[in-house]
């Protein structure tokens, strides 16, 4: 087996497809649109690049790639973290992951990094490996990766260095929200002036605006989070104009009409592509032109308030207002990704009655 370096198109493309030869007849896999794999490594499409060096990295047997793994430095989360930290993102076989592994970590160490973490994807709110939870298929903008992943990074040396949960609604299995929560954003309401509205897609661009605002100011202390772009947001935006449903996205404002808080839910379009192998011509457009306005599986991508607001009950009340526009009975929705030490934040959603499904783990060693 031989590592070799990407260096020109040909490789990046043996690079980017090789997920489709190696899930092949994997039944929880979820084939990407070719189109959005190819654009996570063009800079013009793509602004994390612009704040990252990355190499991404082949692993032949004879003629054939076997196994792949991306190393990139984000100086702007260095910055942030102030930590000399690379990610690396990792598809391998079984008797590949050593060798990709050590690759990764030669590149980061050779440019002045003291650890490695991951798997950490070039998109954003792709973290983390499955280690609990491995069905039903991933929902929109979510990892996968086989069960044995976890030995192979364990035996590598990389040790978990934190879990993101993952939980779920469902209406057939019979979800409310509680009664306890209706009294209690009843009274958050009422006390605090807040009202919560939905987005206004008439003026999509100053909506991104506000949710980057929201989003840099109040998750900016979170475990991992490292400050959104403009680019990267108007690249999300760009990205995601389509799939959005208005009923899917919500601001809080305070009496003073101040935004305070947000959430986004997601179609979860991955129910419509799976059976695409990432093509959308000649039908796939069709498919989901039909069929995102008709989807009841929703990711919560995102939801945020301001710190001087919070442990007021606002997160509770944006929850509401989100259940009210979404509900049906056939509503089922994957909540993630939530830090497991965020006591508050799980409680919460304990109480309202989400059930675990997933947990993610994302791994860590020094080099």
């Amino acid at each position: 087996m031989k590592i070799h370096s990407v260096v020109d198109k040909k490789d990046l493309t043996q690079f980017v497809f090789y997920p489709y030869q190696f899930y092949k007849g994997d039944p929880n896999w979820v084939p990407p649109l070719r189109t959005e794999l190819v654009a996570q490594f063009d800079p013009a499409k793509n602004p994390l690049l612009e704040h990252c060096d990355h190499q991404l990295f082949l692993l032949f047997d004879g003629g054939r790639v076997v196994g792949r793994i991306a190393a990139f430095i984000d100086h702007l989360a260095l910055d942030a973290w102030g930590e000399k930290i690379g990610h690396y993102e990792c598809i391998d076989d079984a008797g590949s992951s050593r060798a990709l592994l050590g690759a990764a970590g030669d590149w980061l160490k050779e440019r002045g990094m003291e650890s490695m973490r991951g798997p950490w994807s070039f998109v954003s709110q792709e973290w983390g490996l499955v280690v609990e939870g491995f069905s039903p298929p991933p929902c929109i903008m979510a990892p996968y990766n086989p069960l044995y992943y976890g030995d192979h990074f364990t035996s590598f040396g990389l040790a978990k260095v934190k879990d993101l949960l993952c939980y779920y609604i469902s209406g057939k299995e019979g979800y409310q929200i509680p009664n306890r929560t209706l009294t209690l954003t009843d009274r958050v309401s009422e006390r605090t002036g807040v009202i919560v509205r939905p987005v206004d897609m008439s003026r999509y661009d100053q909506e991104v605006q506000t949710f980057l605002d929201l989003s840099n100011n109040s998750i900016i202390d979170n475990w991992g989070y490292s400050p959104v772009t403009k680019a990267e947001a108007d690249a999300l935006a760009r990205d995601l104009k389509q799939v959005i449903q208005p009923k899917g996205v919500v601001f809080a404002e305070d009496a003073a009409g101040r935004p305070i808080g947000f959430a986004i839910a997601l179609p979860d379009i991955n129910v419509l592509i799976k059976n695409l192998n990432g093509r959308l011509f000649p039908v796939g457009w069709m498919k989901l032109l039909w069929g995102i306005p008709r989807l009841n599986r929703y990711r919560m991508f995102a939801l945020g308030v301001i710190p001087e607001y919070h442990g007021l009950g606002i997160d509770s009340l944006i929850y509401r207002a989100l259940y009210e526009s979404l509900f049906s009975p056939d509503l089922w929705m994957e909540i993630n990704y939530v830090l497991e030490d965020n006591v508050h934040m799980n409680n919460a959603i304990k109480k309202l009655g989400a059930e675990p499904l997933r947990r993610y783990r994302i791994y860590q060693r020094e080099i």
